[in-house]
C-alpha cells in the first residue's frame, strides 16, 4: 500500500528544506573563512613581487574549491584495490586527463551526476505515484543513468582522442621517418615532428613532447615510449613502441625499425579499407530494405494497383 500524496509532501518538503540550509551553511562558512584569510593576507605588508605572486595565485586557485569539493564526493565511489585504481588512471589518461587528481574527480562527477539524476525523480516520483513499485523503478533507472553517463562520456572522449591518434600517426611516423635517415637521432627527430606537426596532429604532438621532455629528464628511454604506448591506448603506437625498445635493447638501426614499422601500417590501413570496402554491400541492404524498396515500389506498383481498383469499382 503506497503513501499518498499528502502524506508524502511533509517528508520531501523537510528534506529539501534541510538539505537547502545545508548547503547554504556550508556556502557562508566557506566565504567567511576565505575572506578572514584574505583580510590576514592584505594586512601583512608586501612587496611587489609578492603581490604579483599572490594575484597569480589566486587566479590559479579559483576553481580549486570546487575541484576539491568534487574530488571529496567521489570517495564513496574510488576503487579499493591498486589494479581498478591503475584501470581508472589509464582509462583517463586515454581520454587525455593525466592530472594526478584526475581520477577523484572523475569519481566525485560520477557521484554527483548519480545524486543529480536520483534526487529530482525521487521527489517528482514519490509525489506523483507515491512509495510504490512503479516509482521505484523509475528513480532507479535514472539513478543507472546518472551512475552511467559520465562513464560513458568518458568512453566517447576516449574514442575520438584515439582515433584522432590513430589517423594522425602515418604522417607524423613518416616525418619522423626522413629525420632519423637524414642523420637525426630519435630524440631529435621527435622533437622535430613535434615543431613541425603541431598545427594539425595536436594530440599526437602533446604526446611525443611529453615522451621527449621525460626522456630529457633523464628517465630511460624503455619506460618513456612503455609509457607512451600506455597513455594513448593505441595498438599502432604501442607496437611502434615494442618496436623502439627492442632496436634500442640490441642495438639494432632505428631508421630501418621506422621504416618496417611504417611499411606494416600502410599495409594494415590498406587491410582495414579493403574491409570497410567489402562491409559496404551488406550494411546497403537494410537502407534499401527499410526506406529505397518501399519508394520503387510505390512507384511501379501504384499506378496498376489504381487502375485495378477502379476496375473493380465499376463492376
Amino acid at each position: 500500500m503506497g503513501l499518498s500524496s499528502a502524506e508524502l509532501m511533509p517528508m520531501v518538503t523537510f528534506a529539501i528544506v534541510m538539505a537547502g540550509a545545508w548547503f547554504a551553511l556550508s556556502f557562508l562558512s566557506q566565504r567567511n573563512s576565505q575572506a578572514e584569510e584574505r583580510l590576514e593576507r592584505l594586512g601583512r605588508p608586501k612587496s611587489l613581487l609578492d603581490i604579483e605572486e599572490m594575484a597569480k595565485t589566486e587566479s590559479k586557485n579559483r576553481f580549486t574549491g570546487l575541484k576539491d569539493a568534487i574530488s571529496g564526493l567521489g570517495g564513496a565511489l574510488e576503487p579499493q584495490s591498486e589494479l581498478e585504481k591503475n584501470a581508472v588512471k589509464v582509462k583517463l589518461a586515454n581520454a587525455g586527463f593525466r592530472s594526478d587528481a584526475a581520477a577523484a574527480i572523475y569519481q566525485g562527477i560520477r557521484m554527483a551526476s548519480l545524486v543529480g539524476f536520483l534526487g529530482p525523480a525521487m521527489i517528482y516520483y514519490f509525489v506523483q505515484y507515491g512509495l510504490s513499485m512503479k516509482s521505484v523503478q523509475y528513480i532507479l533507472g535514472f539513478g543507472a543513468l546518472g551512475f552511467y553517463l559520465p562513464q560513458f562520456v568518458l568512453g566517447q572522449l576516449k574514442s575520438a582522442r584515439q582515433k584522432e591518434i590513430f589517423l594522425t600517426l602515418p604522417d607524423a611516423l613518416d616525418l619522423l621517418v626522413v629525420c632519423v635517415e637524414s642523420g637525426l637521432g630519435l630524440d631529435a627527430g621527435l622533437r622535430k615532428v613535434t615543431d613541425e606537426m603541431k598545427g594539425h596532429c595536436k594530440t599526437l604532438c602533446e604526446e611525443l613532447a611529453l615522451s621527449n621532455l621525460q626522456m630529457q629528464m633523464g628517465r630511460p628511454r624503455r619506460e618513456v615510449l612503455h609509457d607512451l604506448g600506455v597513455r594513448t591506448g593505441v595498438d599502432d603506437v604501442k607496437s611502434l613502441a615494442a618496436i623502439l625498445i627492442q632496436a634500442d635493447r640490441f642495438g639494432s638501426s632505428i631508421a630501418q625499425a621506422l621504416r618496417v614499422q611504417s611499411d606494416s601500417m600502410r599495409t594494415r590501413r590498406r587491410q582495414i579499407a579493403e574491409e570497410k570496402a567489402a562491409k559496404t554491400a551488406v550494411q546497403l541492404i537494410f537502407p534499401l530494405v527499410l526506406f529505397i524498396f518501399p519508394a520503387i515500389f510505390v512507384v511501379l506498383v501504384g499506378p496498376a494497383a489504381i487502375q485495378i481498383s477502379r476496375g473493380l469499382l465499376k463492376k
